[in-house]
């Protein structure tokens, strides 16, 4: 097996102050530099980039709960043949102008890339989005209303849309975390995100994912740290999705790409103890935990007694590095 045969998972979990893949696509140059050595699953935290995106042709994006029904050998993908066919659900709660916004952003997307977009519904509800931090610095949300993203997803799908894009409408976050600007702390909005793309990924089993609306969509002016600026530098996060979702695999039980196709698993350093990370203990994917990229959790391999499935290495570069050996 040579190393373009190689099948890899590459995640940064959401809003937990990944020093690495925290902020708005800064992950994306490391996990590209891993794509060229192999075909490399990713969760959307690690490419989004609002309106760029570090999705490449040998990579697979898979939102968070599909990725861990993966790696519990739950699902199997199924690689895209050609764009994907997406809908757009947007909140009610959207004004008439942002989403004006969002529905240029669409066409512009589908002009310049190729991008397939069928439709977008309106929820008949207001979606009814809130985030806010916990005391361990973990970003964290409600949502009161999901089951009106489910129709309008629903009838996406009816009509023969195969990958869905929310859009919801989110409070300002700046109150929440005014140092995110400044490549610090947490994703405020981060937590409530994977809340709802969760939600349908778990009732449709379809390709999703998030991109949030603000009511005030005015480009920052202010000189922000690089890690934070490709969010403020766009007036809508939805481009990142769209390309993101175009190419992504679809899900089936059988055929495809399974567990047992992968080959290994980079993890940051302390954030070990997702349950689809501890249900591969018993396989032989290796599982690489980058000390460089740490978060707010406090999980190593140390802590779960798990060091001898686990390979602490000091940078990506350093993991990628081993890999290819």
């Amino acid at each position: 097996m040579t190393d373009k045969d190689k099948l890899g998972v590459f995640i940064v979990p959401t809003g937990v102050g990944a020093s690495i893949g925290g902020y708005a696509g800064d992950a994306s140059c490391y996990a590209r530099k891993f794509s060229m050595y192999s075909k490399l699953i990713v969760n959307p935290n690690v490419v989004n980039a609002g309106g760029f995106s570090g999705i490449n042709d040998n990579m697979y994006y898979v939102e968070g709960f599909s990725l861990d029904e993966f790696l519990r050998g739950r699902l199997n993908l199924l690689p895209a043949r050609g764009n994907n066919n997406i809908g757009v659900v947007f909140d009610k709660s959207i004004p008439q102008d942002v989403l004006n916004v969002h529905i240029n952003t669409i066409n512009a997307v589908k002009t310049v890339y190729g991008v397939t977009v069928s439709g977008y519904e309106i929820t008949d509800e207001s979606v009814g989005v809130n985030f806010s931090m916990d005391e361990s610095g973990i970003s964290n949300g409600s949502v009161q209303n999901p089951e009106t993203m489910l129709r309008s997803a629903k009838k996406l799908l009816e009509n023969g849309c195969n990958a869905i894009a929310l859009v919801c409408l989110f409070d300002d976050p700046e109150e929440v975390n005014c140092d995110y600007a400044n490549g610090c702390g947490v994703d405020p909005v981060g937590g409530v995100e994977a809340v709802l793309s969760h939600y349908i990924s778990e009732k449709l089993a379809v390709p999703c994912a998030h991109s949030p609306a603000f009511a005030d969509y005015q480009i920052y002016p202010g000189i922000v740290n690089p890690k934070s600026a490709s969010e403020y530098i766009t007036p809508t996060f939805l481009p990142c999705v769209l390309l993101g979702l175009s190419g992504a695999p679809q899900f089936v039980k059988s055929g495809g790409l399974s567990v047992k196709d992968v080959d290994f698993l980079v993890v940051p350093y302390n954030s070990l103890g997702s349950s689809a990370i501890l249900g591969i203990l018993d396989t032989d994917i290796r599982i690489y935990a980058v000390k460089e990229n740490s978060t707010v959790l406090d999980v190593t391999a140390e802590k779960l007694g798990i060091s001898s499935r686990v390979s602490v290495v000091s940078s990506y570069e350093d993991c990628l590095k081993q890999i290819q050996n």
